[in-house]
């Protein structure tokens, strides 16, 4: 697995013109919830205007990394229990 970026990290899409926030991890769509995706996000600066506007994609839809969010010992131990979650639930994305 891709080290995930933190929530607040800012980046943008391969292909893409408009800045997006991570806000999540893990998400489904609300086309395919049988897919997971790395990441949630939302618009950047709009943020989160409603829930139809969120965005999902995977790690490797990243071309630059605009702004990275927070790093600290609190969200490295969120996110090896989130890894450890993932691999038991054996999900693929």
């Amino acid at each position: 697995m891709n080290e995930l970026f933190p929530i607040g990290t800012i980046v943008l899409l391969k292909n893409g013109t408009k800045k997006v926030m991570i806000t999540g991890f893990y998400a489904t769509s609300e086309n395919d919830s049988n897919q997971v995706y790395d990441y949630l996000g939302c618009l950047y600066p709009e943020g989160i205007l409603s829930s139809d506007e969120n965005l999902v994609f995977n790690h490797n839809d990243v071309a630059t990394i605009v702004f990275r969010g927070y790093d600290s010992e609190e969200e490295k131990n969120f996110k090896q229990k989130l890894d450890f979650a993932v691999k038991s639930l054996n999900i693929k994305n």
